[in-house]
Order: structure tokens, then sequence, then C-alpha cells
């Protein structure tokens, strides 16, 4: 039995035609989070523009869809039971965001995704890119992770890393 649970799930409201593979891209969380350490259960959510709109006025205060929230579990001092995992905390990410933003980041829209995904679990994990070099770590992790889970290889060449 994996130390890491990755629960993914497809919430959004309004049909599309964009997919999203909750399989592959749990699997991608969980390799990522085996890479970096990382022991616990964490959930990975698809919503539409609407649901993270909600989500970013009322936890970060801004206006309007994004791509990927996170939100990171930081009671490091909670004691641990056995059998029970630790909750590292929930990812949520816009599929339709990704959509519209492919172009300007990673090139492609599962390329999109896979970065969403990465962030967000370097988010749940304590990164951030509030300063240059913090911003600088996090893109190197991203990279590193991205190569090693989702290329399996180089980054391709379209892929343009301005993500904040």
């Amino acid at each position: 039995m994996s130390d890491i649970t990755v629960v993914a799930s497809d919430e959004r409201s309004v049909a599309t035609e964009l997919p999203v593979d909750l399989g592959r891209w749990a699997a991608l969380a969980e390799a990522a989070l085996t890479t970096e350490g990382a022991v616990g259960e964490l959930t990975l959510t698809f919503v539409d523009d609407d649901e993270i709109a909600e989500l970013n006025a009322e936890y970060m205060g801004k206006e309007g869809p994004t791509d990927v929230l996170s939100f990171p579990i930081d009671d490091d001092d909670a004691p641990s039971l056995p059998g029970v995992p630790t909750l590292l905390g929930d990812i949520v990410i816009s599929a339709s965001a990704a959509d519209r933003q492919c172009g300007e980041h990673a090139g492609t829209y599962d390329d999109e995704l896979a970065l969403l995904v990465v962030h967000g679990v370097l988010h749940v994990l304590g990164h951030d890119h509030a300063e240059p070099d913090e911003t600088a770590l996090m893109r190197s992790r991203e990279r590193a992770l991205l190569e090693a889970h989702h290329w399996n290889g180089p980054v391709p060449s379209a892929f343009r890393h301005d993500h904040d």
C-alpha cells in the first residue's frame, strides 16, 4: 500500500468537451508527491470557472476565475494517529482556464493541466513564488517534476514557463 493517496474528482457543472483524465492527473500528483518525499492524502478537484471564481473570491480575496488554487493543511504539529492518513491539502483546477491559457504558458492543454497539477502540489507542500528566489526554486522543481513524470524527457520547445 502506498503512503500517498490522491483522490481526484470532476465537479464541473457545465457540459464540456474538455477532457479531464482523473486517473492520469491523480497519478501525476502522486508521482510528484513521492518525488518530493511527501506522505499523506491529497484531493485534486476539477471545477468550472464559476466555482473557482467563488473560491478565489472567498479565500484569496480576488475577483474572477483563476487556473489553480491550493489549500495546504498547515498543521505539522497535529498528532498522527496509526492508520489515519496525514491530510496534505486540496488542489482545485479550472480546466477551462487551462484551455484558455495553454497557448501562453505550457503550449498544449495537456501540458497546461500537468503544469497546474504540479504547481498545485508544490504549493500544498509549502513552496511559493512571492519572491524572486522562491519563484526560481519553484519553477526549477516544476520543470524537474514535469520532465520526470509528464514528459519523461526534456522540456518541449513550446513550453513557456511563466506561470504565477
